[in-house]
């Protein structure tokens, strides 16, 4: 043995190390069954019976929960189950051991729509809420809270739509691959979570498949809710069922609104002065959302904002410069280079075909002004060949006329100085750092192998 001679790393053995530093990365390959879990509580649900038996469906429904930490850990249907699970068992004065049995879920009887026009059911009058006043305490009705002859206050927009594009509270424009779960939104007052799934098999084009809304409890205005909506269901009330805020006397300052029987859906909440919007068009979920800035900026201690895209942006390794993706594309008549899947939300439509002017031709029939949202509309039909994707960017568009306050900001183009396509360094320093770090030690290995 040599005494006092330096230990190097061998290049193999910082190719090990890389490895095994990626892995403390690792990207959820299996899917979270929370989902089911919910439905079948509630199904268990729907006729209360005597104390004991609401305890002992609580325990099985714990127990679904639990078995399904490993693959949920991070989505936030999880995490308000978890909660609510709690609140329940303490509500009804419910230990945690004892007997359980699992939910029976009720057989769905089919969709109306499925059904020819003369077995079709009459329509039905909407169950009532639990909460039926229109009225509740100050503190539930936000604008109510600004003085007289105070300056008002200043609201902000996010959007999310398309591939998907980013519309941050900042007016920054983003184009980002963000496949899976990601939240959009994280405060002390509701908390956003989209999934993205990939609209072409082995391309780059995602599109939100699935979105969960949960609004916290807040004094006494509401009760903790939950929506969740994905392809194909966009429901008109919250997970338990009602369309507002619960039993609180200002249960009304939260409500589920459908505009348009599956495809539009709004929900304001004036308890905190914000207002959502959630549309199906085609295959595909977008949102939209008008929001103050004192409760964008609530966010509570100890969490982390990095990843709350609305207010910061996409991480600089999920953004796509779709600019030059667009610039790149064929400019003739012949094929696309990319063909696309995924049409028209049950229409039987196939998978178009799009040269860069046939796409700027289809995208200038609802989008006449050549903004980011155009631009976006384009790459959409490239990259994809959904032709849905068109009214994507135009319903996105109509949204921000009617959330956004500045009526100078409806459009947005590429020299706007608030328009950018990348993040600022400090808010993802770490995958930079650590790459700066490993590309030191194999450069110094390599310099002591030529010594």
């Amino acid at each position: 043995m040599v005494m006092g001679k330096r230990a190097r790393l061998s290049a193999f053995e910082v190719c090990n190390l890389i490895t095994a530093i990626l892995s403390l990365f690792p990207v959820a390959s299996l899917q979270c069954k929370i989902l089911k879990c919910n439905s079948d509580f509630w199904a268990s649900t729907s006729n209360p019976g005597r104390e004991e038996e609401i305890c002992t469906t609580l325990r099985a429904y714990n127990g679904c929960v639990r078995r399904t930490a490993r693959t949920c850990r991070g989505d936030l249907a999880y995490h308000s189950a978890q909660h609510g699970i709690e609140d329940l068992m303490s509500q009804h004065n419910c230990s945690k051991e004892g007997p359980t049995s699992q939910p029976r879920a009720r057989t769905p009887s089919p969709p109306a729509a499925a059904l020819p026009p003369q077995q079709q059911p009459p329509p039905q009058p909407l169950a009532p809420d639990s909460q039926e006043r229109s009225d509740g305490p100050e503190v539930c009705h936000y604008e109510r809270g600004v003085p007289r002859h105070a300056s008002q206050h200043n609201y902000t927009h996010c959007g999310f739509f398309g591939d998907p594009h980013l519309r941050t509270f900042g007016d920054e424009f983003q184009t980002c691959r963000v496949e899976g779960a990601w939240p959009l939104i994280h405060n002390k007052f509701l908390s956003v979570q989209v999934t993205n799934a990939p609209v072409v098999p082995r391309g780059l084009a995602t599109a939100t498949s699935k979105l969960t809304i949960i609004f916290k409890n807040f004094q006494e205005c509401v009760d903790q809710k939950m929506y969740h909506a994905e392809t194909d269901e966009l429901p008109a009330a919250f997970a338990d069922g009602s369309k507002n805020g619960g039993d609180r006397h200002g249960a009304n300052t939260l409500r589920v609104v459908e505009k348009v029987p599956g495809q539009h859906v709004e929900i304001q909440a004036r308890y905190i002065g914000t207002t959502i919007v959630v549309r199906q068009v085609g295959r595909y979920l977008t949102f939209a959302v008008r929001m103050p800035e004192e409760v964008v900026h609530s966010v509570e201690e100890g969490d982390n904002e990095d990843l709350y895209l609305c207010l910061h942006g996409c991480p600089a390794n999920q953004l796509i410069d779709f600019r030059n993706f667009n610039a790149r594309a064929p400019e003739g008549h012949g094929k696309s280079r990319v063909r696309g899947g995924g049409g028209g939300g049950g229409s039987g439509s196939q998978p178009n075909t799009f040269t860069y002017q046939s796409a700027k031709a289809k995208c200038k029939e609802r989008l006449p002004v050549e903004d980011l949202y155009f631009q976006s509309c384009v790459f959409d039909l490239l990259s994809s060949g959904d032709i849905n994707f068109t009214m994507a960017a135009y319903y996105a568009f109509e949204d921000v006329k009617m959330l956004h306050s500045n009526s100078k900001r409806y459009h947005l183009f590429e020299k706007d100085p608030f328009v950018g396509n990348s993040a600022p360094l400090g808010r993802h320093w770490f995958p930079l750092v650590l790459f700066n770090c490993l590309t030191i030690l194999l450069w110094m290995e390599c310099c002591s192998v030529q010594l």
